[in-house]
Formats: C-alpha cells, structure tokens, sequence
C-alpha cells in the first residue's frame, strides 16, 4: 500500500506524518507536547466553512490554539490574510512552518495561552479561528473568556470548529447565550472527509 505523504484540500497541502519534512523536523527538535503532534481535521471545517462563506474575506487572522496551522495557511494562501499563529506550545511553530512552506505563505508566530491574550491585542484582528482547542474541561473558560474579550475588542468573525467534545458544546453554548451565533453541523466530503460542529458568531 502507498504511504500518503501529504492531502489536498480546498486548494491546500496538509502534510501527512509520513511527509519527509515532517519527519526530518520530528528528527531534529523537540516533540510537541500539548497535542500538537498533526494536522487535525476540525481546522478543514472551518476552512469548508470559510470557503462556503467568503463575505466579509478575513484580512488580519487570528488562528488561536493554532497547532500546524492549517486554517490560517488556508487564510493566507486563498485571500492574502496577514495571519497570527497563537499556540502555547513552541514546538509546534517548526511543523507550522513547514506546511507554511509547502503552500508558498507564510504566518507570524506567537506562543501564548488564551488567557495570555489581552483585548489590545486582540483588537488588530477582524477574524479569529480556532480548531480543536476545547478538549479538557479545563479549557471551556479559557476559551468563552478568549470569545468574550474578542467580541468586546470588535473581532468581526469567530469560527470554532471541534468534532463535537462535550467540552465545546458547552462552551459553545455559553458564548451563544452571551453573545449569539449559532452551533452548525457540518461535514466535509472526499479524500479529508470530517464532521463535527462549529460555533460561528458574527459581531458586525
């Protein structure tokens, strides 16, 4: 059988561990160590999603919890986004890298917590993505409280994807009640076929 070394979607290269990159930068540093070992398929909801739902097109992205960072790659390559990558693991930013490199993009790197992200900074964004990033149960304050300070710093667009943990729904649920939006199924189809939910609120 074939070793599939990378995947394509929506006009993206997402590595593959067996990817030759990959492996010489698992050879050469530290692993990640906050699951940010591969690419996880929540982040092409939210790329399904943002290529179904162009308007308003992302311009400064926030990819939050950001691991490879495929969703914002995605931004940069398909609409010339000026994208933050944010994750509280540096070990990621080397595997970021490359599957920046493999899509001819490239994305600023910051490694911080959610709650190491103040409403300053937070205000020189119009989008904030993030995938995968409620899977403790620690995590669900983090996260709405990252969502509270985002709308009140005027972020247009948020849009969370997540394979339906009970820890997302219930954060989910109490950014919907702060601040409405709306929890969406939603499934990709093909050779990256995904399912899961996304919470999507709009604050324009």
């Amino acid at each position: 059988m074939a070793v599939i070394r990378q995947h394509r979607f929506r006009g993206v290269v997402l590595p593959t561990s067996s990817h030759p990159e990959i492996r010489r930068t698992k050879r050469e540093q530290d692993a990640p160590s906050i699951h940010g070992n591969k690419l996880w398929k929540s982040s092409c909801l939210v790329i399904d999603y943002l290529h179904k739902n162009p308007d308003p097109a992302p311009e400064r992205v926030l990819d939050a919890g950001c691991g490879w960072g495929i969703a914002g790659i995605w931004c940069a390559k398909q609409y010339g986004a000026q994208v933050t990558s944010v994750d509280a693991d540096p070990n990621v930013f080397p595997f970021l890298d490359v599957t920046a490199t493999l899509n001819g993009v490239s994305t600023e790197s910051r490694v911080a917590r959610f709650e190491g992200l103040n409403g300053k900074f937070l205000s020189g964004f119009d989008t904030l993505i993030a995938a995968d990033v409620c899977f403790w149960d620690e995590l669900v304050g983090p996260v709405s409280n990252l969502v509270n300070r985002a709308i009140k710093a005027g972020v247009k667009r948020i849009i969370i994807g997540d394979p339906e943990r009970p820890t997302f729904h219930e954060m989910a649920l109490r950014c919907v009640d702060r601040h409405g939006g709306e929890v969406l199924e939603w499934q990709t189809k093909g050779s990256l076929a995904a399912s899961g939910a996304l919470l999507v609120i709009n604050n324009y």
